[in-house]
């Protein structure tokens, strides 16, 4: 099967159209797991603060350390876009199934240490007494899918990179509306299956991703079938592509970690309000994620034809797209507002809420040009440039959050104004590595 030259794509004459039609349906299969998120947040916040924090807790943890691991997916995304630019889905496959038998290797790898690590996890994030005991159940249950979870994200990031966005959508949605069936019986009971509370929660989201898995490899089966081989080359390529990755999501993960311990210490109110201001920002931050992810696939198409100025242009369209969305989720953010207090936060916490739902709706022009240029980056394989530039943010964030008084009033806002920071070092580097191109940017050796 051969792939059309570079030149042919469509998005040569149609940038935005081609940008839109990708874009639309990443959107609808990113937004399904947060979506779940939310509907399990709304269950559990009527079990009281202590149940809403110790979910947060647990899935902060929990989306930390498979979110450490997506380079299983943004890594593969990269090699397959390039591999489907030079018209080599040979190369794609042996790459893609590399990806999916890491994924199982690290998943089970993972479900064993996690069992261990959890009680020391929940802790590590401030939760104490009933908070922790309900944290700690919950990730031992979800983490007896993290072979599923992991499979996943190297599947999807084949099929993005083959530029199927159509397929991942289907398989996330039949995920989380199955785990969105599961929570409504598994949380509160139903006939003979007793209330299970968080824990149900946790073994719907199991069940989910398993079945979702088997779906997800079936489709990549058929698109690219087995390889012949993997060659030696490729592995060390995927393994130090992976490094990097992996740096980078972890001092990423680190600044989100430590804002969420932040807030915990704070007390069960500021916990309980940090996870709804967080699950709504992440929720929305998706909406950018998905021009990221399309450009990624795009730019690299065009980085593996060496049509350098087509992906320079598919840059500044990503960019104009993403914070223009980042502008208008500002506007809903902030008009929503009682809608969000309402729904998500219980009352104790509402005051707490207020302050900080503020300023994460301020900030979201600022993720618009984040998340696009980590997006372009990604493309081009630039990935050591994004690992330092992530290391630099997260160290003055993290020093910032340490610096704050949990006993201060307005210590529950100062963790959403240091993320502001965080991100205005994430956006303006990724920005200047574009324009005018600092450092050896992959994307100012301009062809001729």
């Amino acid at each position: 099967m051969n792939t059309p030259d570079a030149s042919e794509h469509a998005n040569v004459n149609s940038p935005h159209r081609t940008l839109l039609s990708l874009t639309f349906p990443v959107l609808l299969s990113l937004i399904a797991e947060p979506v779940t998120g939310l509907v399990d947040t709304a269950f559990i916040a009527r079990l009281g603060s202590e149940g809403l924090a110790a979910l947060g807790v647990g899935t902060m943890a929990l989306s930390s350390v498979f979110w450490i691991f997506n380079f299983l997916g943004i890594g593969t995304q990269t090699e397959v876009a390039q591999a489907q630019g030079t018209q080599s889905l040979t190369k794609a496959s042996r790459m893609g199934w590399l990806a999916l038998l890491l994924g199982i290797g690290l998943g089970i790898l993972l479900t064993v240490t996690g069992y261990f690590a959890a009680a020391p996890a929940a802790h590590l994030l401030g939760a104490s007494g009933i908070v922790a005991d309900l944290a700690q159940s919950y990730i031992r249950l979800r983490l007896l899918a993290a072979p599923a979870v992991l499979v996943s994200i190297a599947a999807f990031g084949v099929l993005r990179g083959l530029q199927d966005m159509r397929s991942p959508l289907l398989v996330a949605v039949g995920i989380n509306a199955l785990n969105v069936g599961l929570d409504a019986v598994l949380i509160y009971g139903w006939g003979p299956i007793p209330a299970l509370g968080i824990d149900g929660a946790a073994i719907a989201s199991s069940v989910s991703w398993w079945l979702g898995a088997i779906w997800a490899v079936t489709v990549v089966l058929k698109r690219l079938g087995f390889p012949d081989r993997i060659p030696a080359e490729i592995t060390i390529k995927l393994l130090r592509v992976g490094g990097d990755l992996f740096v980078r999501t972890g001092f990423l993960t680190l600044f989100l970690l430590l804002g969420t311990r932040t807030a915990t210490l704070i007390g069960p109110e500021a916990g309980a309000a940090h996870q709804a201001v967080r699950q709504v920002w992440v929720f929305t931050n998706l909406f950018l994620d998905a021009y990221a992810i399309s450009g990624q696939s795009l730019i690299g198409y065009y980085i593996g034809g060496g049509m350098v100025s087509e992906a320079r242009r598919v840059a500044a369209i990503v960019c104009l797209w993403s914070g223009a969305t980042g502008t208008a989720l500002a506007l809903i953010m902030w008009m929503g507002w009682r809608l969000a207090a309402a729904a998500l936060v219980p009352p104790t916490a509402i005051s707490m809420f207020m302050p900080g739902w503020f300023v994460a709706a301020a900030i979201q022009p600022l993720c618009g040009l984040s998340f696009a240029t980590d997006g372009i980056h990604w493309g081009t394989g630039d990935f050591r440039y994004l690992r330092n530039v992530t290391m630099l943010a997260t160290f003055c964030g993290g020093i910032a959050l340490a610096c704050i008084d949990t006993e201060w009033a307005g210590a529950f806002t100062a963790i959403w104004v240091i993320t502001g920071g965080w991100i205005i070092i994430r956006a303006l580097f990724g920005m200047l590595r574009i324009w005018p191109g600092i450092g050896k940017s992959p994307l100012t050796n301009v062809e001729g």
